[in-house]
């Protein structure tokens, strides 16, 4: 029996648990994986036997009860720090967690009018100003991240600090979202978001979203 389970919402509609999932993934731990279909009735009862908040997704880790996607990470960070979920440098470190907790608090326009649904496409859906604004800020941290910091990481696999890490998994729902509505994007964004697509754990995540047997009316926008 693993040491870890981890509490999620649906896979196709969920992005706080991808960002948990993805953690713990990169993270190489072993867990038992619970999947709580939001927006039904025993959504909520059923999270709360895990957590007072709510909310998924959840790590339980004997005994211990660590929810939020950002807490996950550096639960998960000080547990295992050879699995590299935060840069080695302090500097480049400093800043994965500053885009980490901008993604956190921030883009609500995105959020709100392009909900993930990774099995859908909806292209031109959402695309008001503030939308565009906000995947406009995104896709230059992007960039930025890129330019100055993964070419000096031990190893370039295409990611934000060159090896995947914690602020990857904060983006990668984003990542999503750009294919679902069909963003065109620039080259290096292009790049950076087929590196995520490709990464073994997301693929399997998606594969099992295209499979959920679940609909959430609010997130089909057809």
């Amino acid at each position: 029996m693993a040491d870890f389970t981890l509490v999620i919402g649906n896979k196709n509609y969920s992005s706080w648990s991808l960002r948990g999932w993805l953690m713990a993934r990169i993270a190489g731990i072993e867990f038992e994986e619970i999947v709580v279909p939001l927006e039904l009735p025993e959504t909520q009862p059923t999270i709360r036997k895990y957590t007072p908040s709510g909310r998924v997704p959840v790590l339980m880790h004997r005994g211990l009860a660590v929810w939020d996607s950002l807490a996950i990470g550096e639960y998960l960070n000080d547990l295992k720090p050879e699995a590299g979920l935060w840069p080695a440098s302090a500097a480049a470190r400093a800043h994965a967690r500053s885009i980490s907790c901008e993604m956190h608090a921030g883009f609500v326009e995105l959020r709100n009018n392009m909900p993930m649904n990774i099995r859908a496409s909806y292209p031109g859906k959402g695309m008001v100003s503030a939308v565009r604004a906000d995947i406009e800020r995104i896709t230059s941290m992007w960039r930025d991240c890129r330019k100055r910091f993964a070419g000096a990481a031990p190893k370039d696999d295409g990611f934000l600090f060159g090896q995947i890490g914690a602020a990857d998994a904060m983006y990668a729902p984003v990542v999503t979202r750009l294919r679902t509505y069909g963003v065109t994007v620039d080259s290096d964004t292009d790049a950076y978001c087929k590196a995520v697509l490709a990464y073994p754990a997301m693929k399997e995540w998606m594969d099992a979203a295209k499979n959920e047997p679940w609909l959430i009316a609010g997130y089909e926008l057809d």
